[in-house]
C-alpha cells in the first residue's frame, strides 16, 4: 500500500494519525496498575487456566485411546 503512495500522502497519513493521538487521554501506570491487579485477582478463581478445567467438562478430553496391535 505505502509503496502506491507519494511521500506527501504517506507523511499526511502520519500527520492524521498523530492528530488522533494527540487527543487521546492518558494515564499514569501507577494508576491504574493497582485496578488492573484487582481485577486479575478478582477473576483469577473463575479462570479455566489458572484453576483448570473439570475432567467431565472438558471438551477436549480424549474419548479413547489408539490401539497398535
Amino acid at each position: 500500500m505505502a509503496r502506491d503512495m507519494s511521500d506527501k500522502d504517506i507523511l499526511k497519513m502520519e500527520l492524521d494519525q498523530l492528530k488522533l493521538e494527540v487527543n487521546t487521554p492518558r494515564t499514569a501506570v501507577s494508576t491504574t496498575a493497582p485496578e488492573i491487579i484487582a481485577f486479575v485477582e478478582e477473576k483469577s478463581a473463575e479462570d479455566p487456566l489458572v484453576k483448570g478445567v473439570p475432567e467431565d467438562k472438558n471438551p477436549f478430553k480424549e474419548k479413547g485411546g489408539c490401539i497398535i496391535t
